[in-house]
This record gives C-alpha cells, structure tokens and sequence, in this order.
C-alpha cells in the first residue's frame, strides 16, 4: 500500500481525456495540438488528417486489427522505458467494433456477444486510463431522437447503448468537439472548431477541473495547460 499526499495524486498535467464529435470534424487532427512524445493508437484508417505532422518525429502509430494488439500496446505503455508523454486512441468506437467482431466469432447467437464487449471495453479503458501520462481517447458522435417530442440529443458512440452511456462516467473531461460558423473581421463567415466543456441539454460534456471555460478553442495543448495552471502546476505547451 501506497499513501502520497492528495497533490501527487491528481496529475493536471497528465489529463485523460475523452473527445467526441461527427464525423470529419478533426477529432484526429486534435491530436496534433499535443505537447510532447505522442503514441497513436488507430483502429481507424483517418489517419491522412495528421499528415501535416508526418515529419514530426514527436509522433509515432500502432494500428490496432485485433484485441491482442491493444493488450499489447498497453503492457508497452506500463514499462518505464517508454518515453511517451500521451497515447491516444482514435477511437474508441472502432477499437469496440474490433473488440465485438473478436466476440461474435465465439458464440452463436451475436447478441451475447455484447455483454462480453462491455466488460472488455471498459477493462481496457479504465486500464488505459489509469496509465500515469496523458491519455486522449476519441470517439464518434451519436444521434439519438426522441420518437415523441422529435428532439435531437447527441453522446457517445458505441456498440450497444448500454455502452455509450457508461462510457462518459470513466472520465473527468468528457467534450464534444463542434463547428460554429463565425464571422471574421472582414465580414466572412466561417466554421471555426470548438471544445464543448460543459453539458446541457442536449450534449453530454464535463470539466472537473473547474479551469475551462465552457466554450474553448480546440487545442489540447492549451487546454491542458489551462487546467494545469488552474492547478498550480507549470505545464509546457511547446509541441517540440
């Protein structure tokens, strides 16, 4: 057993994220906003959003094709040789689909599958979670509409809605990546992206440090560093 004060315990400066947003609005593209040595895990094959940043040896990738490889990467990641400062898996909606395709081949009907991809999933993500660096998950966006009022709610993504619910619970800073349309200096109208903080009626989002605004522009980096500050813990934000 281990006891250390309450400040060591809490590491601003090595946040577990939680982003989610449509399809195409840069999730991936997020992660070149990151300080330090990045580790990608991609179930995905979106990974041409992070080309600008090919010849930035600060970031490297593991594809993920089967649960063995995300059991692989994680034993990776608690050896203390590593050198990474961040890991981050794009997304976790993807990494549960490989998860659910590995399940339906071990029984018969497929609907028991998905308690199997709970239990797993959520094993995995606690388990990156707790990893003592910085960790960014991604996941896709989720429509959900009410059938008797015609209203619109959005969350998380994932096989089973069982899943998608319980996921946001695993996190601190759970945020919705979003586009709103901005006029310019010049009078032109444009998209520019933000990071939803804080939840409302429609989104589920939350910031438990108490340092974010409930809008901030989508830069992790500053955004970490923000919450680090809040903290009173001096965080670079220099992506070298």
């Amino acid at each position: 057993m281990q006891i250390m004060k309450l400040r060591e315990a809490i590491r601003p400066h090595a946040p577990k994220v939680l982003v989610y947003g449509d399809s195409g609005i840069g999730k991936t593209s997020l992660i070149g906003s990151l300080p330090g040595k990045v580790l990608i895990v991609s179930a995905e094959s979106g990974l041409l959003s992070l080309s600008f940043a090919s010849n930035d040896d600060r970031f490297d990738v593991v594809e993920i094709v089967t649960v063995d490889d995300l059991i692989a990467v994680h034993k990776h990641l608690t050896s203390k040789t590593h050198g990474y400062d961040w890991v981050c898996l794009d997304s976790i909606s993807e990494i549960a689909e490989v998860v659910l395709t590995a399940e339906k081949k071990k029984v018969s009907d497929p609907r028991q599958a998905y308690g199997a991809v709970i239990e797993r999933v959520t094993a995995a993500m606690r388990a990156f979670r707790d990893l003592p660096i910085g960790v960014y998950f991604s996941a896709k966006l989720a429509k959900v509409k009410d059938d008797a009022t015609g209203r619109i709610t959005y969350g998380i993504s994932m096989p089973g809605a069982k899943l998608g619910d319980a996921v946001p619970y695993l996190f601190d800073e759970v945020f919705r990546l979003i586009a709103v349309d901005e006029v310019d200096t010049e009078g032109k109208r444009a998209a520019v992206r933000y990071l939803q903080t804080s939840g409302d009626a429609r989104s589920i989002a939350k910031d438990r440090s108490g340092a974010l605004d409930p809008l901030e522009p989508a830069d992790l980096g500053a955004v970490v560093a923000k919450m680090a500050a809040h903290a009173g813990v001096a965080v670079s934000t220099t992506k070298e």
